[in-house]
């Protein structure tokens, strides 16, 4: 555990790629081979079970600790972070283990064997057989919270310099659904699995968005182009005769979309086909929050089906008859694609028709009318690589709605801004003129602006809730969003798609904010 947790605490230290990868070669060259795969499986994302809630970790802590309730809770509130919190108000250990990451993995995993004065008894054993930093690592494992800023092509990237083997190659083999228990490091990193685990998908191709010009693109004949939809990115996968559906976030769906296994005898062996799953009706895309009533959920019912009814929208193809065809052309995926035969629930993403960069402005103008986010451009030559990559594959989004708020309440964030208010929630007037809340939005702003903001909140707080400040409304903001749909659970009775802050609306005093009849005429605009 002391390796790992001097990982953690070394990747924390700088955010610079190079370095972070450096870490983790070091980190490579000393673990065992059983602690490295459990590395990757945690840092790409993963978790194991929870066998410990936040309340049960924060009272035994409290009692372990000997602080008072409150004096915990404000801590907490200036650490931000619960594994933090925790791991720097126990006492200083008594002993120390020499367990490994994995041995304490399985300790965790345990757990889920005893009683909970058992597991009472098991957690204040380990807090006192660690010290700060290793109590801060235990504590991450116990709580799945593992958020350090490393993005899993940094891994790669380590992983590959460490084995000398591509790393396009390396993100294919660890994507997918494995696990510690069941495979080794050897067979993870270095053999081919695709031919034991049929379910096996690739690693998703993901665009940039437009920068500059869409004209500087070079000639515009070089470019396939398609309607953005807003779905859930996915792949089919058809091998040996199974279908498979796997999400972009790597969880396997299948169960989820029941109505795909209609087309498994007509897709043929040995393919995969990158698309979008979106609910579908009358030849258009419905609203994403549609889609959002069949994800999570356990059982999918005959009602949801007929009220939320799915589509599989190709994109692309990245294997056919078995061989991994990534490394050809997108005209060329795009021809073997033409050739299937295809029908719903599945449908064929159609191509844009334009000879002009000026024609495709005019037709990206009227993407809503088309029940879409926007274009996508992708370079006819262009092969299917990798995670996000500059050059060949663009998203060209319409803008954003928007909307002018008032900021009316404020919570601090986490991580390394756990002293600054940055969590922000914004209110429009009613037809009472009263200010009700609609939005959160936490992203936005500048690292001068958040000062600013932060430095406002602490003068201009009204009430404490908790860590939520009632703020007095004097902040105006621009809201962007992506979407809008009625919303039940919400007071406001609507609820935003992507938000987030455009600008810091100096100019414009609380009285010109927009009002909810504002927002629902979006609501028409939208559908």
């Amino acid at each position: 555990m002391r390796l790992f947790a001097a990982l953690l605490s070394n990747l924390d230290l700088t955010n610079k790629t190079n370095e972070r990868i450096e870490v983790i070669l070091q980190y490579f060259n000393s673990a065992t081979d059983i602690d490295k795969l459990w590395t990757i499986y945690i840092l790409s994302g993963n978790k194991i079970k929870r066998q410990f809630t936040s309340t049960q970790l924060r009272t035994w802590a409290i009692e372990l600790s000997g602080l008072p309730q409150w004096l915990f809770e404000e801590s907490y509130q200036s650490v931000g972070d619960l594994s933090e919190t925790i791991a720097l108000l126990l006492p200083k250990n008594n002993t120390h283990s020499n367990y490994t990451l994995h041995e304490w993995v399985q300790k965790i995993e345990f757990a889920s064997k005893l009683d909970e004065p058992q597991r009472k008894e098991f957690l204040s054993n380990a807090w006192n057989q660690l010290d700060a930093g290793e109590r801060f690592a235990f504590n991450k494992l116990i709580t799945g919270g593992f958020r350090i800023g490393v993005s899993q092509k940094t891994i790669i990237n380590a992983i590959s310099i460490f084995t000398n083997i591509s790393a396009n190659i390396l993100a294919h083999r660890i994507t997918g659904k494995w696990h510690p228990t069941t495979i080794s490091f050897h067979e993870l990193i270095f053999e081919d699995r695709i031919h034991t685990d049929i379910s096996q998908p690739y690693p998703f191709f993901l665009a940039y968005p437009i920068e500059n010009d869409v004209a500087e693109l070079g000639e515009a004949i070089e470019w396939q182009t398609e309607w953005k939809w807003d779905g859930i990115r996915g792949q089919m996968i058809k091998r040996k005769n199974e279908l498979f559906i796997w999400s972009r976030g790597e969880e396997l769906v299948t169960e989820k979309f029941p109505e795909f296994q209609l087309i498994k005898n007509i897709l043929p062996d040995g393919i995969v086909l990158d698309g979008e799953i979106l609910c579908y009706t009358d030849n258009h895309p419905l609203p994403f929050q549609i889609l959002q009533t069949r994800i999570g959920r356990k059982n999918v019912t005959s009602k949801i089906l007929k009220e939320a009814p799915v589509i599989f929208m190709i994109y692309d193809m990245m294997e056919f008859n078995g061989e991994d065809i990534r490394e050809k052309t997108l005209s060329h995926r795009r021809s073997l694609l033409n050739q299937l035969q295809i029908h719903k629930p599945l449908l064929l993403s159609k191509e844009i028709q334009f000879d002009t960069w000026g024609d495709l402005t005019v037709i990206r103008e009227r993407s809503r009318e088309n029940f879409s986010e926007g274009i996508m451009l992708k370079r006819k030559s262009s092969n299917y690589q990798v995670g996000r990559k500059k050059g060949d594959w663009w998203k060209w989004k319409v803008d954003p709605y928007s909307i002018d708020a008032v900021l009316v309440y404020a919570q601090k964030g986490h991580g390394r801004r756990a002293n600054l208010y940055t969590d922000y929630t914004f209110a429009a007037w009613n037809n009472e003129n009263k200010l009700v809340v609609f939005t959160k939005a936490y992203s936005g702003l500048t690292d001068k602006e958040i000062q600013e903001v932060d430095a406002f909140i602490r003068k201009n707080t009204l009430e404490k809730f908790g860590p939520v400040r009632t703020v007095t409304p004097q902040l105006v903001f621009e809201i962007g969003f992506e979407g809008i749909a009625l919303s039940s659970r919400h007071k406001s009775g609507v609820a935003l798609r992507f938000p987030r802050i455009l600008r810091w609306r100096k100019d414009k005093k609380i009285e010109e904010a927009n009002t909810l009849a504002d927002l629902k005429i979006l609501l028409d605009i939208d559908k």
